[in-house]
């Protein structure tokens, strides 16, 4: 099935002197799912609102298979919005929620049955169109108002953090079936999402946002492993963030001098630095290593450990700089860290150097 292309064509949303979204440039293709994702005020509701039609671009164009949605109202749009809190008519039944989009466009009742048992049946919930919303659990609830959606037969399905309100099992179980979803209507969707689980898990593509600013788009595997920014190196995924100078450059490797001593990694994207720039220098708690025989090594000191079932958080220190190191849990006794100095070490292949930037949470 085709489905349009969608083009945000320089957009910048500003409300007076804020400026929420900020020249937003890029094209999702019809058929994929794609995902904005960032921390809360990024940006990301507003531009969906500006695909969706609520809202206006202040600069640039929203394009729909090729065609400038300026002046063309929500209604009137070939996309069906999910809200956060699902919205559903809890007087009504089941079929009455899912049909009801097509009651308001004068479909006869017959018709809007049948199409109602069409779409349970496409979500996995045949023969539940009679019960009422409230019999229903959170993820079937979800699935309802996805079926409600896809009713009109949108080409373009926006959903706004439609899973925020699930505990985090049901979240995890609804990231599979929204895929699943997605890949047997093949329609396109675009996401909304603070949580980089969601994103990373069900996208083809996403956009990472920071202050209005688009700073990443790529398939989650690139974001996670390429980060551009140290914005997105920071954000998605955890990450030691080593700030220093560059010190020397060998091709792709960079040595930078740091407050726990002269560490290297690889410049990110191939950049070229010069002695003095400021960095910083990632390093993903599972990569770092206990044992001081890599080329990066670190002493440091045990503070504490969190236990988290599949693994364990360690948390250290190395001249009054934090560290964290992730270890497989094995279900066996681990040694006591708590005394003397532990060295820890990484390959430098395995750390990214990026020039000075915001990080998340900063």
């Amino acid at each position: 099935m085709a489905t349009k292309d969608i083009v945000l064509d320089h957009v910048s949303i500003r409300f007076g002197a804020y400026t929420a979204v900020d020249n937003a440039h890029l094209v999702i293709k019809g058929g994929e799912f794609f995902s904005f994702l960032g921390p809360s005020g990024c940006g990301k509701t507003t531009l969906l609102r500006c695909i969706s039609g609520f809202s206006d671009p202040t600069e640039g164009r929203v394009l729909i298979g090729g065609e400038d949605m300026k002046g063309i109202g929500p209604n009137k749009r070939p996309t069906a919005l999910i809200f956060q809190n699902l919205a559903l008519f809890p007087l009504m039944s089941v079929a009455e929620n899912i049909a009801f989009p097509l009651e308001v466009r004068g479909v006869s009742k017959k018709d809007r049955r049948k199409r109602a048992d069409e779409l349970l049946d496409m979500i996995a919930l045949p023969g539940v169109g009679d019960k009422k919303v409230h019999e229903l659990s959170g993820g079937q609830r979800q699935r309802v108002a996805i079926a409600r959606a896809l009713a009109v037969e949108p080409d373009i399905l926006l959903l706004d953090e439609p899973l925020s309100a699930l505990d985090l099992k049901l979240r995890h179980h609804m990231r599979t079936e929204l895929r699943m979803i997605q890949q047997r209507v093949g329609l396109t969707f675009i996401y909304i999402t603070h949580d980089q689980g969601e994103a990373l898990t069900m996208s083809d593509r996403v956009a990472v946002m920071n202050k209005g600013v688009i700073e990443q788009v790529d398939p989650p595997e690139t974001i996670y492993n390429k980060p551009k920014s140290s914005f997105v190196a920071s954000f998605v995924g955890e990450s030691n963030a080593i700030q220093g100078k560059v010190a020397a450059q060998d091709q792709a490797l960079v040595d930078v001098d740091t407050p726990i001593g002269r560490l290297r990694g690889r410049a990110a994207g191939g950049r070229s630095y010069k002695l003095g720039d400021e960095c910083i220098l990632f390093i993903r708690p599972e990569q770092l290593t206990i044992g001081g025989d890599q080329a990066n090594s670190i002493e440091t000191r045990w503070i504490k450990e969190e236990f988290e079932g599949n693994s364990r958080l360690i948390f250290l220190e190395a001249n009054g700089m934090p560290l964290h190191l992730a270890r497989v849990n094995t279900g066996s006794a681990h040694e006591d860290m708590s005394a003397g100095p532990i060295p820890v070490g990484f390959a430098a292949e395995q750390a990214i150097v990026l020039p000075l930037g915001d990080l998340a949470g900063a």
